[in-house]
């Protein structure tokens, strides 16, 4: 009967040799590093009902004057870049810092009112607070046409 140890070297072995297959398919594979990196965020929705989103982004490492933000409908982009050290001297053993640009999508679940957002960066996270816009309570009445293109 294997060990233990034995069983969960299999899977260690089994789980690189997963990651080598699946990496060349979706572009990361350890032969070929990929130029920039994709931010984590949290979105979250606050009050109840919600009075505004609220966005956080972890950019440690980015400089605030190379980030991007723009508002398009329901989406929050953000973009920018993260420069690394001067390593023209420098023979790296490990490398897992990522560098590059980056650009993130944020789909939202509500209409925003773009014009009142508001972002901070402090301690390497972009908090962007963006109001939901009120529902629109306004009743309309809307005119109805005949076939001849006459009102009625």
């Amino acid at each position: 009967m294997p060990s233990e140890k034995d069983l969960f070297a299999n899977f260690e072995r089994m789980r690189r040799e997963i990651d080598e297959l699946f990496g060349d398919v979706f572009g990361r594979s350890a032969l070929v590093r990929q130029t920039g990196f994709t931010p984590h965020v949290d979105v979250a929705y606050v009050g109840d009902p919600p009075r505004s989103v609220l966005i956080h982004a972890e950019l440690a490492g980015v400089d605030p004057n190379h980030v991007a933000l723009e508002i398009r409908g329901r989406r929050l982009i953000i973009a920018g870049e993260r420069r690394g050290s001067d390593t023209t001297n420098c023979f790296y053993q490990q490398v897992e810092i990522e560098h590059g640009p980056f650009r993130r999508e944020i789909e939202l679940g509500t209409d925003v009112d773009a014009d009142r957002a508001r972002a901070t960066y402090d301690n390497g996270i972009l908090r962007v607070e963006v109001p939901v816009k009120a529902p629109d309570d306004e009743v309309r009445s809307i005119p109805v046409t005949g076939g001849a293109g006459e009102q009625r």
